[in-house]
């Protein structure tokens, strides 16, 4: 059996804090890319998209011809991915507020800013079962919430009756921020799931010349 000892993850750099999800994903044993254009998508095995202003990442990454291999690699790339913030908010099917550049990919509706401005930023514990026992920090800045979830998507953590993390395969959002606190949990899964299913990719691989040479 093969081991991905170190994947290679992107880290969506248009805006947002990206420079803290490489240093997460870093202390975690990936390398990490930072992707501006299409281009630096090529040979990722995971992908994450941070927050910042969703509007604004629709518009600049539109212009790049990024929002469009995005939703390629998302929807037909077959690698884990992680969004944050405004990434739940890029990766989500449909918004409240009316249409908007997205990604798509996980079938929620959110709404945007549902917990206040950047003034009513908060901290709070979190149960999120998917990463352990121990609660998780939940750093809210700007967030959004969950309104719907659409079968085959679990909601993974609430807070106030609003769901703020949900997963469907190896797509996971959250509308708190990992990357802002000490606690690498959420990046260790996602490196996790890369060494996954690199493992299982090689291991079908092997098997498939073995029957070939016999």
């Amino acid at each position: 059996m093969t081991v991905l000892s170190r994947p290679l993850v992107g880290v969506v750099a248009v805006q947002g804090a990206f420079a803290e999800h490489e240093e997460a994903l870093r202390a975690v044993g990936a390398r990490s890319r930072q992707v501006r254009v299409p281009a630096d998508l090529t040979g990722l095995q995971g992908l994450v998209i941070p927050g910042g202003e969703s509007t604004t990442f629709g518009l600049v990454a539109g212009r790049s011809g990024l929002l469009e291999a995005l939703r390629r690699l998302v929807h037909h790339g077959g690698i884990p991915v992680l969004g944050t913030c405004a990434g739940m908010i890029m990766l989500a099917a449909e918004t409240t507020a009316g249409a908007q550049p997205l990604v798509g990919g996980i079938d929620i509706t959110v709404r945007r800013n549902a917990f206040g401005s950047q003034v009513a930023s908060f901290e709070v514990e979190l149960d999120v079962p998917l990463l352990g026992a121990e609660p998780f920090p939940g750093v809210f800045i700007r967030a959004p919430w969950i309104e719907r979830a659409g079968r085959g998507v679990e909601v993974m953590a609430s807070y106030a009756g609003r769901g703020v993390a949900a997963r469907s395969g190896d797509l996971v959002v959250t509308a708190f921020h990992p990357e802002l606190t000490g606690d690498r949990r959420v990046h260790a899964w996602l490196v996790d799931r890369v060494r996954a299913r690199r493992t299982t990719y090689e291991d079908a691989r092997e098997e498939e010349s073995g029957v070939r040479a016999q």
